[in-house]
């Protein structure tokens, strides 16, 4: 019951901290625009369409759940549950969203991006290792900076929109975050999973060269079966 207490509470600390970042999504025409299922609409849209007003509902702008732990029986030892449009319908045209983040000891959120969203993660458990970095810098003599932090619980830390990052637990117990993103389809690319596990995969010389490396270091990688945590 506390533990559910704590994590109502997070919820809330997280989207008011949210909602005064910069939200890539255009600004509300009404007071809400609750998204139809894409497998009902009968155009497409950047976004999602309109359900008619007097047809919505107040379980519309309802997601229950958050309180409970994702499985992280997997080889990354995480999980990320999401609560954006596709799962909120009520979000839509709002700019917001939030993610409950779990990690069994040694669990890594992989380094992604988030190409519409800034993120601001609060650590309720546990003990984090995070970090993200910079775009390529306009100096070529310099190199990418890292930006990195120990994160103990109550502490929030704010990744920028589009810039590649990550969460490591280093503690020896699960460790629970949860973050408020700036809108309500900011996306995920995971940079392992897109450039070695993509289909149709990237021809091997193309990553030869980039990573300069031999060929049978890209060919056992594109082998590999990359996780999807989300």
């Amino acid at each position: 019951m506390k533990m559910a207490l704590v994590s109502l509470v997070t919820i809330f600390v997280v989207a008011s901290f949210a909602t005064f970042a910069y939200a890539s999504d255009p600004s509300p025409l009404q007071d809400f625009c609750v998204a139809v299922n894409d497998t009902e609409a009968f155009v497409f849209v950047n976004g999602k369409i309109c359900k008619n007003p007097n047809m919505v509902v107040a379980e519309d702008f309802l997601f229950r759940g958050l309180n409970k732990p994702g499985n992280t029986s997997n080889p990354l030892g995480s999980r990320v549950t999401p609560v954006n449009v596709n799962q909120l319908p009520g979000l839509n045209t709002l700019g917001i969203s939030v993610v409950r983040i779990d990690y069994a000891p040694k669990g890594l959120n992989p380094p992604h991006t988030h190409p519409r969203a800034t993120e601001i993660l609060i650590l309720l458990k546990g003990r984090l290792y995070v970090g993200f970095v910079t775009s390529n810098p306009a100096d070529p003599a310099l190199k990418n900076k890292l930006f990195t932090k120990y994160l103990h619980p109550g502490d929030v830390f704010v990744f920028p929109q589009g810039l590649i990052h990550f969460q490591f637990n280093v503690g020896k117990t699960n460790a629970v975050a949860f973050a408020g993103l700036s809108s309500q389809n900011p996306g995920v690319i995971t940079i392992a999973n897109a450039v070695f596990g993509s289909n149709p995969p990237i021809n091997p010389d193309v990553l030869t060269k980039a990573f300069q490396v031999e060929k049978d270091v890209i060919d056992y990688l594109q082998a590999q079966f990359w996780w999807n945590i989300d």
